[in-house]
């Protein structure tokens, strides 16, 4: 495909590939260069051709929403179902297919759960607060949690 070919990337099929990479968590750098462009003209060719600019959109905030929810999961833990297929000779020597299915509890994740406090709850738990105590001589302290 001949570089600058907007009208090429605006057809169906092309457009799902940009979806897709999207969707893959491709930054619009990498997408450019994937098309063949500089990442300048990937932002003009999204101000000037609407559908072009929602298939990165839409695709991204997909892409988004799944690890948002991913990482909530796993700040809260989770159950997943393990499957086995079990094997086993019966009385006549034949082999008969078992399947056995069990609940295994993921446990929560520290790292998700800072990550998120720290996002969602700042004031309460950022690295580094600030507390004013003004006693007398107005004395402000700057306390450091770990940095």
């Amino acid at each position: 495909m001949a570089k600058g070919k907007y009208h090429e990337w605006l057809k169906k099929e092309n457009l799902i590939k940009i979806k897709g990479w999207a969707m893959d968590g491709l930054s619009n750098k990498q997408i450019a260069h994937n098309i063949g462009i500089n990442e300048d003209t990937l932002y003009t060719w999204q101000k000037k051709y609407t559908e072009f600019a929602e298939a990165l959109k839409k695709s991204k905030e997909v892409a988004d929403r799944e690890v948002e929810n991913a990482m909530h999961k796993s700040a809260n833990g989770y159950f997943v179902e393990e499957i086995k297929e079990i094997i086993e000779k019966d009385e006549m020597g034949k082999d008969r297919k078992r399947i056995e299915r069990n609940k295994k509890w993921i446990p929560p994740n520290a790292t998700a759960q800072i990550f998120w406090l720290k996002n969602r709850k700042p004031k309460e738990w950022h690295d580094k607060q600030e507390h004013d105590l003004n006693h007398n001589g107005g004395i402000n302290i700057n306390v450091d949690w770990g940095k």
